[in-house]
C-alpha cells in the first residue's frame, strides 16, 4: 500500500469512528509501526489545515480524532438550531395511530393489525420522537412495549390521550374492512 492510500485508510477510519482512536490501533490496520503512522496522521492534519476545508485532526494523548474546525462552529450552530422537518407517510401515520390508540403495544400487535412488518415505521417514529419504548410485556421473550411521547401530544395539538378523537363502531368496522382489503391486495402481489 502506498503512502497516499495509507492516509486515505486512516482518514476513512477516523471519519467513520467519530471518536478518538489510538495510534497503535491505527498502525495495526495499515500494518505499520506507531511512529510511521503518526507521521502519516501529522501529514493528514497539515493537509486539512492548509486547505480551506471544514475538518481537521486533533491529537489527544496518543489518540487521533477527526473533528470540525473551530471556525466552523457558528455554521454548525445555525443548522443545529433549525427544526428538523419530518414527513409522516401514510404508513407512519397508520402505525402511529395504532400506537396512540392501543398503547402500550408491541411490534407484533402492530403487525397483526397492519398485516405487514412494522420495523421501519416504528424505527422512524422513534427517530422522530413521536413514540418511545415504555417497557416490556410480561410474556415469553419479554417484547418491547411502545407508547406515544410528549412530542406526539405537542405535534398533534392535544394535552392528553383522552383528547384524541373517539372512533365510532361504524368507523372501526370501515377501518377493519379497509385493512382486510389492503392485506388481500398485498397478498395478491
Amino acid at each position: 500500500m502506498d503512502r497516499e492510500r495509507e492516509k486515505a485508510v486512516l482518514e476513512a477510519i477516523l471519519f467513520t469512528m467519530g471518536e478518538s482512536v489510538e495510534t497503535d490501533r491505527l498502525a495495526s490496520v495499515i500494518e505499520r509501526d506507531g511512529q510511521y503512522t503518526k507521521e502519516l496522521l501529522t501529514e493528514l492534519k497539515e493537509g486539512y489545515d492548509e486547505r480551506e476545508c471544514g475538518v481537521t485532526l486533533i491529537e489527544l494523548e496518543d489518540s487521533w480524532q477527526m473533528c470540525t474546525k473551530a471556525e466552523m462552529y457558528e455554521y454548525l450552530i445555525k443548522i443545529a438550531k433549525t427544526s428538523r422537518k419530518y414527513v409522516l407517510t401514510d404508513t407512519l401515520l397508520e402505525t402511529l395511530s395504532i400506537v396512540a390508540y392501543k398503547q402500550p403495544v408491541t411490534r407484533a400487535e402492530i403487525e397483526k393489525i397492519r398485516g405487514v412488518s412494522c420495523d421501519h415505521a416504528v424505527n422512524r417514529l422513534i427517530e422522530f420522537g413521536l413514540i418511545m419504548e415504555v417497557g416490556r410485556m410480561d410474556a415469553p421473550g419479554r417484547p418491547l412495549l411502545f407508547g406515544t411521547t410528549e412530542e406526539f401530544l405537542r405535534s398533534f395539538g392535544v394535552k392528553s390521550l383522552e383528547e384524541l378523537p373517539k372512533l365510532s363502531s361504524v368507523q372501526l368496522e370501515e377501518f377493519k374492512i379497509q385493512a382486510e382489503q389492503e392485506a388481500s391486495v398485498q397478498l395478491d402481489i
